[in-house]
Parts: structure tokens; C-alpha cells; sequence
């Protein structure tokens, strides 16, 4: 099976009539669209050449944060005058197809999605060679307007955990967002980007590298993101270096990646899209052959049906965590179109890269 065909099949066959695409279909949690999934899908779609799913979600984006305009000018102002923030002031990182709020309780303060699609717009607008449309270029600024004004707030992070820190990851995702409508707007970004460059630099350990969040001396996986995408700071850079070999000694006791070592969801297994996100990572390094034997390791995870999982069910982290997960919510998701995207990201990455140097 051509892992990478399939992939772009599944995320096709996920994305709805209204642009929207879910995050699994046979996962009952996961039934939704988050924006963060969404817009690393969406950049996966413009790399494979199909820019017309990629277009359909961010018209499906904009539509969704228009509907809110007075909740971002709310929060923006409430932000401004120093106040606290209640549910109904943020943004829910989750919504139906449709477009409407999730009525579940959910960590629904999170910020890293919305710098994420701000990226994935920009990634868009230069790979597919559109102009934006009226309605994504308002939606545009209203979540930069958000971004601006709450950025330095405390919040969930990417895996929807420990809402009373300020993470590096979402700080990344939010310079890049911010950097990245700087360069397709006449908004003038750069006093909040260099406030987002200087406290996450602030945000390294003892040993060098950049950690989970203030006062933490370990490191997460999603810290690839620092460099990869967001270029906060160059693949290159000492302490991103450091802070992979951290990663690698930490993070990886099998093939594959975990989240972080104190990390207990379904055990803590191995997760599929941040083996891909390191994989990329290496790829960025022009290190070919370190991201082939982490791709090697992804394609190994498919089924029989071509799906891949969140994660994997192996070197746990804490095995006797695995069976109460299991209870609650199920079979680990899979597919997990998230998983699929990245996947398709670092493949796409690999391919251009054989057919220039013809091997």
C-alpha cells in the first residue's frame, strides 16, 4: 500500500461539505474540528497540490470566527484593561462541522491553533497563488487582533493540559501566526513578536535547552515547533539542537516519539504525528537519512486499512494508565487525520527532495 496515497485519500474523505475536517471519524471525542489539526492539514493539502480542499477549510475558518467578531473584540478588550477572562470572553478550540460552538465542557482557552492558522493561511495564499477573499482576509485580522491582546495570557497547551502556564510551543505558534500575517497584511506585528522572541529565549533549563514551560526542566515534544514551523529560531540554532537531543535521549525509548515523560493519556505511548514532526525536523537539517528510519517507523503503524493512529500503545509511560483510558473513551483514535497530515508534510518534503538530487 502507497502509504502517502492513501493518506491524501483519508483526509479527503474527512473534510465535510462545509470545509471543516475532523479530527477522526470513528472517535466520538474527536468528531469535531480544531483548528490546530485543521491548519496542519490544510498546509499538508497545499503541499500534495490540493489547494481546493485547503481553500474550503480557511473559508470554513473565516466563516467560524466571523460569527464571533464582538466575543475577540470583547476578549481583546477585557486583555487591554487588565480584567480577568470568563468562558464566554475566549475562543473555543473545537467546533461542530457547521461551525458552531461545542457545548461539552472542554479546555476551550487555548491560543496555539489560531497563530497556527494564521500560518496556514500565508502558507496557502503563497503555495496556491490566490487571493484571499474578503471574508478570510476580516477573519485574519480579528484572530490577530485576539492573538495580540492575549498572548501573554496563561492557557491550555497543544494537548489541552496545564492551563496555568505560558507555554513555548504556543508562544511559537503564535509568533509565527503573527509573523506570518505580518507578511500578507499592512499589520505591523513586530513589538509583539520581539516580546514573544525574548520570553521564549528566557525559556531555557540548566542544561541548554528550551523546557516545557517556566519553571520545568524537561522538555515536550511539541518544542519542535519552535523551529518547525514557526522559526522562532533556525533548526540550527544551539539550543534547538540541545533541546532535540533532549528529545531524542528522553522522548524516544522505541521507534517512535512521546509527548513528554510524565505524559499518562492511554499510558503515554508513542504518538505518530510527533514522529513525523521530527522527522521533519531532520529534514530541515538536510539529515535525509535520520527522517527515512522515523517515516520507516510511521508507515509501520498503518493497518491494513491504511490508517494511522494517535498513538501507539507501546514503551508506556505508565502501563497501568492504558486500560482506564481504554474504559473511558475507547480504541486509541485511528485515523487520526492529524497523523495522516504529517505524515503527507514530511513525505512530500522527502520526495521533492529525491527528485532534485535524482536519488
Amino acid at each position: 500500500m502507497d502509504l502517502y496515497t492513501r493518506s491524501i485519500e483519508v483526509v479527503l474523505a474527512n473534510q465535510t461539505s462545509h470545509g471543516a475536517y475532523l479530527a477522526s471519524p470513528t472517535f466520538s471525542t474527536y468528531r469535531y474540528s480544531w483548528f490546530r489539526d485543521g491548519s496542519f492539514t490544510a498546509y499538508a493539502m497545499d503541499l500534495v497540490g490540493e489547494h481546493d480542499s485547503a481553500e474550503r477549510f480557511h473559508e470554513w475558518v473565516a466563516a467560524t470566527v466571523n460569527a464571533r467578531e464582538e466575543t475577540i473584540r470583547r476578549a481583546a478588550r477585557a486583555a487591554t484593561a487588565g480584567d480577568p477572562l470568563t468562558p464566554t470572553d475566549v475562543l473555543h478550540t473545537r467546533y461542530t462541522v457547521e461551525g458552531a460552538a461545542v457545548v461539552e465542557d472542554w479546555p476551550n482557552f487555548q491560543l496555539d491553533g489560531f497563530g497556527t492558522w494564521l500560518w496556514a493561511l500565508a502558507e496557502h495564499t503563497v503555495r496556491s497563488g490566490r487571493t484571499q477573499s474578503e471574508p478570510v482576509r476580516t477573519a485574519a485580522g480579528l484572530v490577530a487582533e485576539y492573538l495580540t491582546a492575549l498572548w501573554a495570557r496563561p492557557c491550555y497547551d497543544c494537548w489541552e493540559e496545564f492551563p496555568d502556564n505560558v507555554h513555548p510551543h504556543t508562544l511559537a505558534a503564535i509568533y509565527g501566526g503573527l509573523a506570518a500575517h505580518q507578511s500578507t497584511s499592512d499589520t505591523d506585528h513586530h513589538g509583539t513578536l520581539h516580546e514573544i522572541t525574548a520570553l521564549i529565549e528566557s525559556e531555557v533549563g540548566e542544561d541548554g535547552h528550551f523546557v516545557k514551560f517556566h519553571g520545568a526542566d524537561t522538555v515536550d515534544a511539541s518544542l519542535l515547533g519552535l523551529a518547525v514551523p514557526y522559526r522562532v529560531v533556525l533548526p540550527d540554532h544551539p539550543t534547538m539542537v540541545a533541546t532535540v537531543a533532549k528529545i531524542e535521549e528522553s522522548l524516544r525509548s522505541g521507534g517512535g516519539v512521546h509527548r513528554y515523560c510524565a505524559d499518562t493519556f492511554y499510558g503515554g505511548g508513542e504518538w505518530v504525528l510527533l514522529t513525523c514532526w521530527l522527522a521533519w525536523y531532520y529534514l530541515e537539517r538536510h539529515e535525509p537519512d535520520r527522517a527515512r528510519d522515523l517515516l520507516s517507523w510511521v508507515e509501520s503503524q498503518a493497518t491494513h486499512e491504511g490508517y494511522l493512529p494517535e498513538q501507539v500503545p507501546v514503551n508506556l509511560n505508565d502501563p497501568s494508565c492504558y486500560r482506564p483510558w481504554r474504559e473511558r473513551w475507547g480504541d486509541i483514535a485511528s485515523p487520526l487525520v492529524w497523523s495522516h497530515a504529517m505524515y503527507l508534510v514530511c513525505e512530500s518534503s522527502r520526495r521533492r527532495t529525491r527528485d532534485i538530487v535524482g536519488t
